[in-house]
């Protein structure tokens, strides 16, 4: 039993030390270990797990709306990089540059990629020549560099695995549809798979990205209060086409330049997953991401039989499409269970002695401890239900904490006293003077989130200034 408790004892409470329990709770799960490489991260096989599941589930949504995988050289020669100066400006801080190939300098330095634009661009003025070519729609799953100063596993790292969608279309209209029809993708993959729930919005021109024409992002609440943008889209105009030479032969004949579009999601989902749902114990995946939704754990398993039917579960469940695995180890069953509950696995399945003899076994919810004896014949239906269960709940959960988390700021000094009483979203109007905005952050360290879709009219001037609003903004202090 001392065991047990110390593993326990071993993350901090959440309430005591958030970011000491998220960093426990990483380590602990081991999701991720420590590397030699400064500001780098080594993801664990439970970690990568979920980084294959999170990539096998949106490249099938991806290859449904037609795109297709590429990849491009991580490299990228400082005079592709020059061609878009916005882009150039957006990076430089991060960007980490190779000087020498093996002991010769390099006529030219290179950067480690990143972000891709500049490639893709450079690819696409080579291979686009006629309307027929369009649409182009790649995307590619690589890692990027960007030399941060401050890491945090998951959340910010110097090397990071991602996705970035890169497309390029005949019209304004068809990019601008494109970029929002990716938003609308990745809001509908956390709330479906991550139980995750997003506000979906456009970012002002402060906070958007690079070189683009408009920014949107999904921004998901943590359980401390504090923002993570979860995935974002870009419409980059005919910019990057311009700065590149991208044209196309149209209909009549005439060149045009194409209009295209970046979206990306990254690796620091997985600490939105850890954030959104974990507890004191640990971590809590929701069943549709879990590398491993269920655990079966032999009670007494040195008794004759107990192993055998352990075994014969799993099968069972595993035949039913459960992703399962039995814990025959020489550990305590205290010991296990901690284990289960710290790995964050959706469902345990205790089975002994006396649940052969009464033809059943206990089911246990990791996310709410709640106990039920099943019929062994009835295990996998009951099992699947189960997990269908979970992740709903999962979801409304994460949803009722967002949504009581989220205030209203009819006045300045009310902000302020929110942004400093109260973590969550914080929704006030806006007069769209970057002025305002920049005095927000200020003043209260919340930068703007997003303007979202669905727009409310909860005053008619801009608090900050008092000039007639434009938009209703989502504020709060962010990852």
């Amino acid at each position: 039993m001392e065991k047990d408790k110390k593993m326990v004892e071993a993350i901090t409470s959440m309430s005591e030390d958030f970011a000491r329990w998220y960093t426990d709770v990483v380590i602990k799960a081991e999701l991720i270990d420590y590397s030699s490489v400064k500001g780098c991260m080594v993801i664990k096989p439970a970690g990568y797990a979920i980084w294959e599941n999170i990539q096998r589930e949106l490249d099938a949504r991806f290859k449904a709306t037609g795109v297709e995988n590429v990849y491009m050289p991580m490299f990228i020669p400082e005079s592709l990089l020059q061609k878009e100066k916005d882009h150039v400006e957006g990076f430089a801080p991060e960007v980490a540059w190779v000087t020498h190939g093996g002991l010769e300098p390099l006529q030219e330095r290179m950067c480690v990629r990143p972000t891709s634009e500049t490639l893709f661009c450079d690819f696409y003025q080579r291979e686009i020549e006629s309307y027929r070519d369009l649409p182009k729609l790649y995307n590619q799953w690589c890692s990027v560099v960007r030399w941060e100063k401050t890491t945090r596993p998951f959340l910010r790292s110097r090397e990071f695995l991602w996705q970035e969608g890169h497309t390029a279309h005949a019209t304004e209209e068809e990019a601008e549809e494109r970029t929002i029809q990716m938003l609308n993708l990745y809001a509908d993959f956390c709330e479906e798979v991550l139980a995750i729930p997003v506000i979906k919005g456009r970012k002002t021109d402060k906070e958007k990205f690079a070189g683009a024409e408009a920014t949107y992002t999904i921004e998901a609440l943590m359980h401390d209060g504090k923002a993570l943008q979860s995935g974002t889209s870009h419409n980059f105009g005919d910019g990057f086409a311009r700065a590149f030479g991208i044209q196309y032969s149209d209909r009549n004949n005439q060149l045009r330049y194409v209009h295209q579009t970046s979206w990306g999601l990254t690796t620091r989902l997985i600490g939105a997953i850890i954030m959104v749902h974990g507890d004191d114990s640990g971590l809590l995946l929701p069943p549709r991401i879990a590398p491993l939704q269920v655990m079966v754990i032999p009670i007494q398993q040195r008794k004759e039989g107990v192993l055998e039917k352990a075994e014969e579960l799993r099968r069972t469940l595993a035949e039913a499409g459960i992703r399962v695995k039995t814990d025959d180890s020489d550990k305590s069953p205290g010991f296990k269970f901690s284990e289960q509950e710290m790995r964050g696995i959706p469902v345990r399945v205790e089975i002994g002695p006396k649940d052969i003899a009464a033809g059943q076994a206990v089911l246990v919810r990791r996310d709410t401890r709640e106990k039920r004896m099943v019929k062994l014949e009835e295990l996998a239906e009951e099992t699947r239900a189960l997990l269908e269960a979970i992740q709903a709940d999962m979801l409304l959960r994460a949803r009722e904490h967002r949504d009581s988390h989220t205030y209203t700021a009819h006045s300045y000094e009310e902000l302020k006293e929110i942004a400093e009483t109260k973590p969550g979203f914080i929704k006030m109007m806006w007069c769209g003077d970057q002025a305002c905005e920049e005095k927000v952050k200020e003043d209260t360290t919340a930068t703007s989130r997003c303007m979202p879709f669905e727009q409310e009219a909860i005053g008619e001037v801009c608090p900050v200034c008092g000039k007639k609003a434009k938009a209703m903004v989502y504020w709060g202090k962010a990852y």
